[in-house]
């Protein structure tokens, strides 16, 4: 059995992280499997990038150049867009591979959409964001547009029936056709999306979790050990937050998290409950809050991080919509319980006062009512680390989602 993958990159991102973590686990159970990135940061034998330097520069400069060529540049947009018009590589390296299946990840600007129609094999995507199903846009929020034919795009701020998304949208009508595909979706609610949009309304769709390596993330053995590790105060509660673009990125609901802490600091002593971020953001930020910020930086290191998880007492996830939420899931495998609004995915990792607290949508007061019913009580936030860990051992672990995904493969190669 042989697989190619592909994914804009390596280490960048959720997707990044979905794709790299299942190929060890699928070529444990004996699967030829490599995945082709057009940027390639990390070292991995079976990650393969764009071989000339010409190819690399050019697969660096997508981005910018369809930006350029659609006046798509942010300030023009309301959230990340892509027409995917650009030619690309993705078939012809296909081809020297020859594998049985190709899966598609995060590739909207990788590949032309018509590039699609070129791979003579199954093709399994898998839907880390909404953009397969959409007119350009990675995340529609309540825009339901989708469902019939997109136009009049409030991602474009464009009122215009026949604007750039319808048009994306026909492209994508046009070239998804005939496709030997099946969606896999992380998540219940990522598939029920999927189903209800236009595109994907007749097609296979299967639910898979991403995978994590427990070995790898796991509660540490010594909490004072990992708290050590960041010099983080060993007698305070410890709320971890952290996302790329953690302050930037509005998904990511910086915004919500700081009303919520405002709305904490009333219920809970500020001198016993410390704040800790890490991720790619703006430091100046976290210094106002109402309560002492310890802030880390990008962390990308895998031990690093299941430290990290482990040294704190509640992980946050204020996210507006994720498709299912990787540092939930990391967070709950190092026995951290996780508070986070019921969005997008999270409702499938999160077993609201089970192995954690799941808020109501956007509301900051029952987000700071989550936290706080975590840390006011030592038993039950014992109780709930235990949880969080077996509920990501027995659905997330890799060995489970890499069978599942060589199941499907098996399936569709009729192999």
């Amino acid at each position: 059995m042989k697989v190619l993958h592909l994914n804009a990159a390596d280490i960048e991102g959720g997707a990044a992280k979905a794709a790299t973590r299942l190929l060890p686990g699928l070529v444990d159970l004996d699967v030829d499997a490599r995945l082709f990135v057009q940027r390639k940061y990390g070292d991995s034998p079976l990650v393969d990038g764009p071989k000339s330097l010409w190819s690399k520069a050019l697969n660096r400069a997508r981005p910018t150049l369809e930006q350029l060529i659609f006046r798509t540049t942010p300030g023009k947009v309301d959230g990340p867009f892509c027409a995917a018009f650009l030619p690309d590589e993705a078939a012809g390296r296909a081809a020297e591979f020859s594998p049985d299946v190709v899966h598609l990840h995060w590739v909207a600007r990788m590949m032309r959409l018509e590039s699609l129609s070129d791979f003579r094999v199954p093709i399994v995507w898998t839907m880390h964001d909404s953009w397969a199903f959409t007119g350009g846009c990675y995340l529609p929020g309540d825009c339901d547009r989708y469902r019939q034919s997109c136009g009049a795009c409030p991602v474009l701020r464009s009122a215009r029936e026949s604007d750039l998304s319808h048009r994306i949208w026909r492209r994508k009508k046009q070239a998804w056709r005939g496709l030997n595909l099946t969606v896999v979706a992380p998540s219940r609610w990522m598939a029920a999306c999927a189903r209800a949009s236009s595109l994907f309304a007749e097609a296979r769709i299967e639910v898979i979790p991403n995978g994590i390596d427990l070995q790898s993330y796991r509660p540490a053995e010594k909490r004072e050990a990992a708290r050590g590790r960041f010099n983080l105060p060993l007698d305070k509660k410890l709320i971890l937050f952290g996302a790329k673009s953690a302050t930037q990125d509005r998904n990511k609901g910086f915004h919500l998290y700081a009303a919520a802490l405002r709305e904490l600091a009333a219920k809970v002593a500020n001198d016993e409950v410390e704040l800790v971020f890490f991720g790619s953001a703006q430091a100046g930020k976290f210094a106002d809050l109402g309560f002492k910020a310890h802030y880390l930086g990008w962390q990308g290191d895998d031990a690093a991080l299941a430290q990290l998880y482990s040294a704190a007492d509640v992980f946050v996830l204020p996210s507006l919509q994720e498709s299912l939420g990787y540092t939930v899931m990391e967070a709950m495998a190092c026995g951290t319980p996780a508070v986070a609004f019921d969005q997008g995915g999270v409702p499938d990792l999160i077993d609201h006062r089970l192995n954690g607290y799941l808020a109501r949508a956007y509301d900051p007061s029952d987000l700071a009512r989550g936290l706080a019913w975590v840390l006011e009580d030592g038993e039950r936030r014992e109780a709930l680390s235990s949880e969080a860990r077996r509920k990501i051992l027995e659905t997330c672990a890799l060995e489970i989602v890499a069978k599942r995904h060589l199941e499907l493969y098996k399936e569709l190669a009729r192999l």
